[in-house]
């Protein structure tokens, strides 16, 4: 019969509180109360519950990410799967199950009218010690007020903006538009289209400025039928794409906020008969592994999404310890690829 928590505290000596304070790595543990209780953890091969952790309103040993429910569904519903969720779940699982935490990813119906009522719900049932908030809902007033309400500890994934609220891990993505737009510039083009993604997420906002800023400083115009808006997803990328490639004067080349959009351009490209990178250069943001295998493989910027997960999870570990104003920026590559070449 496997140990229980009551079995450690019998052998240790010590109560079941005590025990559950050590398991939580709650502040002012004697280091002798440590080790009478980690001999006797390893002693019994012990592996705690969910329920024996949670015993004295100890901690519940799970961590919580809210992740955007429309869009989500929408790339399954495709059939391409969401590179961004997965290299998000590696990071913070690796980082859950060295800590013997564990994840659950929530699908959040960003602006919903029954948005509130659920939130609650989950996080008084569950009561995860930490969430990891996903654009858009890491920019959401309506769930950030959720989980300040509840006392829940938070990071917002992706969030450039300092509201002055939780932590947050974020890398800078206007400066990588710009470094983008700068890269395609020197390669001699002066007619760039732009894919931008859904107004709702601050990333695309901050990617789209980083683009125009980027023509401003070497004396160019974005006009207003170079930029289209998608939504994140392939069919939104060639949708923009086909619209972008037979204007009369068609970019030179496409610079798509994310690789799926930007793979939905080659694709348009491809059914107009436009040779990519001779008719038309293409470039994403994201450097997802479709990138690497594309024809051709796509320019891309690198988003360390799996690297932002794992320091955002760290920080809500800590978090239970000693809560404060975390923040961290993680540094982003510009990965030069066969989809881009100076103009003909």
């Amino acid at each position: 019969m496997p140990a229980t928590i009551y079995d450690v505290a019998a052998l240790a000596g010590v109560s079941i509180k005590s025990v559950s304070r050590v398991l939580n790595r709650e502040p002012n543990v004697s280091a002798a109360l440590q080790a009478k209780v980690q001999a006797a953890v390893e002693s019994l091969d012990y592996q705690p519950s969910l329920s024996a952790r949670t015993l004295a309103g100890a901690s519940s040993y799970l961590i919580a990410a809210f992740v955007d429910a429309d869009l989500t569904l929408e790339h399954w519903r495709s059939g391409r799967g969401n590179d961004y969720l997965s290299r998000l779940e590696y990071g913070a699982l690796v980082e859950c199950r060295k800590a013997g935490y564990h994840l659950l990813v929530e699908l959040v119906d960003y602006g919903a009218p029954s948005l509130e009522t659920r939130l609650l719900s989950l996080l008084r049932s569950l009561r995860p010690d930490g969430v990891l908030l996903t654009p858009p809902n890491a920019d959401d007033p309506t769930v950030l007020d959720i989980l300040e309400r509840t006392g829940t500890p938070f990071v917002r994934l992706g969030a450039d903006r300092d509201l002055g609220r939780g932590m947050r891990v974020f890398m800078d993505d206007r400066q990588a538009a710009m470094d983008m737009t700068d890269h395609l510039i020197g390669l001699g083009h002066r007619r760039l289209g732009f894919v931008s993604g859904p107004a709702a997420y601050a990333a695309s906002q901050a990617r789209r400025e980083g683009y125009e800023a980027a023509l401003a400083a070497h004396g160019l115009i974005a006009q207003p039928d170079w930029i289209v808006e998608g939504d994140f997803t392939f069919a939104s990328g060639r949708k923009a794409g086909e619209s972008l490639l037979t204007l009369a004067q068609p970019p030179s080349a496409i610079f798509a906020s994310n690789d799926d959009m930007a793979l939905g351009v080659l694709n348009a490209a491809a059914a107009l008969g436009i040779a990519a990178p001779g008719g038309i250069s293409v470039c994403g943001f994201d450097d997802t592994p479709s990138a690497m295998f594309s024809t051709p493989p796509l320019t891309t910027v690198r988003q360390p999404v799996a690297e932002m997960a794992a320091a955002a999870t760290r920080m809500l570990l800590n978090a239970t310890r000693s809560p404060g104003h975390a923040v961290e920026k993680i540094d982003y590559v510009l990965v030069d690829r066969a989809s881009t070449q100076p103009p003909r």
